[in-house]
């Protein structure tokens, strides 16, 4: 089961037992915020696009890929991966994507627009689950390449 993948994961950092499991769904941004009761921008979601290797970029909930920019950054087109192909190159189905306990060939980008929050609220590899962490722990736990700017539509920085 992911949920376990991602906690085991997460005990190499001592935070296994801070992931939250919720009675609702909390697949979506919308209802990860229903379910927190916290403003659906803090929902750290993770957006999966197909490359060499797959490319997940942890963005803020209210924040939208700009096209121009993920060119820019990646040099090629943006195209996200299927409902059906995430499970198999990410290894979290979708509803509960997020970067722990992924595959190792998934490369991990934090995009800017999560840095105007203290905490925020990535799943934790299961549709009814999260966990709360903190900029700086993120960026630790995700093991991501870097920080990238590839989004529009969020509330400035």
């Amino acid at each position: 089961m992911a949920i376990e993948r991602a906690k085991e994961y997460l005990k190499k950092f001592g935070a296994e037992d801070r992931v939250l499991e919720f009675e609702v769904s909390s697949a979506t941004v919308e209802l990860a915020a229903q379910a927190l009761g916290c403003e659906p921008a803090r929902i750290a979601k993770s957006l999966t696009f197909s490359g060499e290797h797959p490319i997940m970029i942890i963005a803020a909930g209210d924040a939208k890929i700009d096209n121009k920019k993920f060119k820019e950054q990646f040099s090629m087109k943006a195209k996200m991966l299927g409902a059906d192909e995430v499970e198999s190159l990410i290894g979290h189905a979708v509803g509960g994507v997020c970067p722990f306990g992924i595959y190792e060939d998934v490369e991990v980008y934090l995009d800017e627009s999560l840095k105007r929050f203290e905490t925020v609220f990535p799943a934790a590899g299961s549709s009814n689950s999260a966990i709360e962490l903190t900029i700086e722990e993120l960026e630790k736990f995700s093991n991501s390449k870097a920080w990238i700017d590839v989004c529009k539509g969020c509330e400035s920085l």
